[in-house]
């Protein structure tokens, strides 16, 4: 199985649902999919496609660890959680250009943590190679930090 997770930023994310169903009726994807598309509205239908907005973490976990590859959004939470997890994984950043997001924030990351041997792709082809050839999963640590909002709560909250 491939799982393909959007996120649940309240921006849609058009361009990964048109990659998917370009992969998808290309039949460069052969296994079925598991797509968690937040808020972005899925028309498409393929009968290896099952579409969900959301999941609880324990649904996707589970989810994670069925699947040969994840293709997720280049939010740090998702990508941190695939780390640890072991999985084998590739970011697809939202973009500003395309009113993904409010900035192009999550393409800064992606390219910050391909350094760490994290891949991410921003073109089509990218990504059917990756389709076509998985990742090792990843192995090792990703960020030694704590959470952003474990941070602040332990600088700013007061008993």
């Amino acid at each position: 199985m491939i799982f393909f997770t959007l996120g649940t930023a309240s921006f849609p994310f058009d361009r990964s649902i048109l990659w998917l169903e370009k992969l998808l009726t290309q039949e460069i994807i052969k296994e079925p999919v598991l797509l968690q598309h937040g808020i972005t509205p899925v028309r498409l239908q393929h009968p290896l496609l099952t579409a969900v907005a959301s999941l609880s973490p324990d649904e996707m976990y589970k989810a994670v660890s069925k699947s040969s590859l994840v293709v997720s959004h280049a939010g740090q939470g998702s990508t941190r959680m695939l780390a640890q997890r072991g999985a084998s994984f590739v970011l697809l950043p939202r973009l500003k250009k395309f009113g993904e997001h409010i900035d192009d924030h999550q393409l800064l990351f992606a390219t910050a943590v391909e350094k760490l041997g994290v891949n991410y792709c921003i073109k089509i082809e990218d990504l059917t190679r990756y389709i076509q050839h998985p990742p090792r999963p990843f192995k090792g640590e990703l960020l030694q930090a704590p959470s952003l909002a474990s941070y602040l709560s332990s600088r700013f909250v007061t008993a």
